[in-house]
């Protein structure tokens, strides 16, 4: 799977030129971005000799029963975890690209409650929302796969890495799920 295979259902809906297609693709890319930080995060949370195929089941428990981690505390997790940061993957085009995906944000959490923006998107607007959620993610892909071989777009983030030693390099070190639900509540959740 790549960035463009992942996007593939996002050109989909632009393509039916529906009346929706804007926020519909606009809303797709911005779920598909935010997923894909969070397989990167779990991906290199796996890489601990402490965590095999069956710790699957408990470190995806232990994410989804913490209600207050969003995206910005996945990236703040991943930060927090391996030497080189978001913004080292992502490369020169991270201030502006990480300023896009804020403000996407900040449009889809008014769209979805049913609230007006302040900017009144046009469909242009939110295509352009597109194009830069699809950059960030490119960029993030193109930066992790030379770093430790995943894209964050890979059906399964529970694999290990052809590194067996990926983990040595990490900032912090993880022996069992309490100490993934410790980094959880210390270094990701609002």
């Amino acid at each position: 799977m790549s960035v463009d295979d992942e996007f593939k259902t996002v050109d989909a809906v632009v393509a039916t030129k529906a009346e929706t297609h804007g926020v519909d693709a606009f809303a797709l890319s911005l779920i598909k971005s935010e997923r894909q930080a969070r397989k990167l995060l779990t991906h290199l949370v796996y890489q601990f000799p402490a965590f095999t195929r069956g710790d699957a089941a408990a470190l995806r428990a232990a994410l989804e029963a913490n209600r207050r981690v969003y995206f910005d505390g996945v990236l703040s997790g991943f930060d927090a975890l391996y030497p080189k940061t978001i913004e080292m993957l992502v490369g020169v085009d991270f201030p502006r690209l990480r300023k896009r995906l804020n403000d996407a944000a900040d449009q889809r959490n008014k769209i979805f409650h049913g609230q007006l923006t302040s900017l009144s998107l046009s469909r242009p607007d939110l295509l352009s929302f597109v194009t830069d959620i699809r950059n960030w993610c490119r960029h993030l892909a193109v930066g992790s796969l030379a770093e430790f071989d995943y894209d964050g777009f890979g059906r399964n983030s529970f694999r290990k890495s052809a590194n067996p030693n990926l983990w040595r390099q990490f900032k912090v070190q993880l022996t069992s799920v309490a100490d993934y639900e410790a980094f959880i509540k210390a270094s990701m959740q609002r």
